[in-house]
């Protein structure tokens, strides 16, 4: 998400860096391509109007012409900008009672069912509090049956519908949740494919009858000002507290991120970021701001990398590079399988600052390249793996048709393996790795920036 956003914005604010001087003309014709930019990435017109405005006006004052580097001043209000429209400060997601009831509504195709469940996901291991799920879908059978898969899977427990009307399979489950301890009821509600008034009304009783003390709505990063005014109609008959941003993993435009807030006044709480079900992460305008602008986000790269890295897989190649063993293609494949559950290497770059994964992957990076990869080394035996100099020209052909893949596929593997083992003898040998490894171990907290 954002990618051509990002490219256009950074062209913007790029002619100004470095400058020991700004004229009017430089602002005006600046804030032009920004504004074209927001336009383009599908912003909200009032949304693109009110930010460059606030940009020139604040441009053409004090703030720039007083600055030693009048560039990057400008690039600040740019930023400080962005994250007003974005909501500034982060917002959390809040309880009330016992059990707090976390109610999702929107439209149908907006993944309301998978979030309800990475929703439950995330409360479950960062609260360890008990999760009760229900869906009050009657219109669908496919999503009740979704929600209770799902559930199944994490080892959170769904309510089974005893009725078929949507008011009282929320009342149950509600009572459910009271009686059995539950610390949260998520309620995931029928969706339609556009607003009306059945719907509407719907909601609204569901809400009245379970008090929840979050309404999120559910909003498709790709779905462009439709999703605005679904936003705001939302808003107006089922009082909205917050919204999640849904698919920001695939080609979005990031417009409705931009807008959403504006139109509905509520803030973005949490954003999915992929498909699996802890592809959840915390909506921080601050850092969604440094991102658009290509400033990266490393916070919440050393977050994932916390979140998902095996240390014990790290350890274990760091002891055996400490004894002068080199990395065999089983730890190749161990690393390779680390960076897929990091959500993939672009995923990992577009928290970099100064890295263009778009850019990336019209040079021909493509991350199909990972498990054709994997796809090689488990075409080989267990002694070639250890020992990769075992491997032939006969060899190579065998492994090659056994993933399906070319010879030269093969030899870049190969080729990459050893230049990996060169540069992991290189770091260990200057007391990198065990660098590596305290970050790795450090808490949260411990990292410049870092949050809870």
């Amino acid at each position: 998400m954002f990618q051509s956003l990002t490219e256009r914005l950074s062209l913007a604010v790029r002619n100004l860096t470095g400058r020991g001087r700004i004229s009017e003309d430089n602002v005006r014709d600046t804030v032009r391509k920004i504004r074209m930019a927001l336009l383009e990435a599908d912003v909200a017109l009032p949304v693109a109007k009110g930010l460059v405005d606030r940009v020139r006006e604040r441009a053409l004052g004090a703030e720039v012409a007083r600055s030693l580097d009048p560039g990057q001043a400008f690039v600040k209000i740019v930023h400080d900008e962005l994250v007003a429209v974005l909501g500034g400060e982060e917002a959390g997601l809040k309880r009330s009672g016992r059990p707090s009831v976390i109610m999702l509504v929107g439209l149908q195709g907006a993944g309301k069912t998978t979030t309800a469940a990475k929703l439950a996901k995330r409360l479950t291991e960062r609260s360890k509090e008990r999760v009760l799920l229900v869906s009050t879908d009657v219109y669908r059978p496919a999503a009740r049956a979704q929600l209770a898969t799902l559930a199944r899977d994490l080892g959170v427990e769904c309510v089974e519908p005893g009725s078929a009307e949507p008011v009282a399979i929320a009342q149950a489950a509600l009572a459910h949740a009271r009686s059995g301890g539950h610390a949260w009821l998520i309620v995931d509600t029928a969706g339609r494919l556009h607003v009306d008034r059945q719907m509407m009304a719907e909601a609204a009783a569901i809400r009245a009858a379970v008090d929840p003390a979050e309404t999120l709505f559910i909003v498709d990063a790709m779905a462009g000002q439709d999703a605005v005014n679904s936003a705001r109609a939302f808003h107006e008959s089922v009082p909205l507290t917050g919204a999640i941003l849904t698919k920001a993993d695939g080609d979005a435009r990031g417009g409705v991120a931009l807008s959403v807030r504006e139109a509905t006044g509520v803030p973005i709480k949490l954003v999915g970021t992929g498909e699996k079900l802890d592809a959840l992460d915390d909506f921080v305008p601050k850092r969604m701001a440094s991102r658009i602008l290509g400033m990266g986000d490393m916070v919440g790269f050393v977050e994932s990398v916390q979140r998902q890295a095996d240390e014990q897989v790290a350890q274990k190649i760091a002891t055996k590079i400490k004894r002068g063993r080199e990395l065999d293609l089983v730890d190749l494949r161990s690393q390779l399988e680390q960076i897929q559950a990091l959500g993939g290497i672009g995923s990992l770059l577009d928290k970099l600052p100064g890295v263009n994964p778009a850019a990336l992957q019209a040079s021909g990076f493509d991350e199909r390249q990972i498990r054709r990869q994997i796809g090689i080394i488990n075409s080989m035996t267990p002694r070639e793996r250890r020992h990769p100099a075992l491997i032939d020209g006969s060899r190579k052909r065998r492994i090659a048709a056994g993933a399906g893949l070319s010879l030269q596929d093969v030899n870049r593997l190969l080729k990459q393996h050893k230049l990996l083992a060169k540069t992991m003898k290189r770091v260990s040998k200057g007391g990198g790795m065990q660098q590596l490894l305290e970050n790795v171990r450090r808490p949260r907290d411990g990292f410049p920036g870092g949050r809870r």
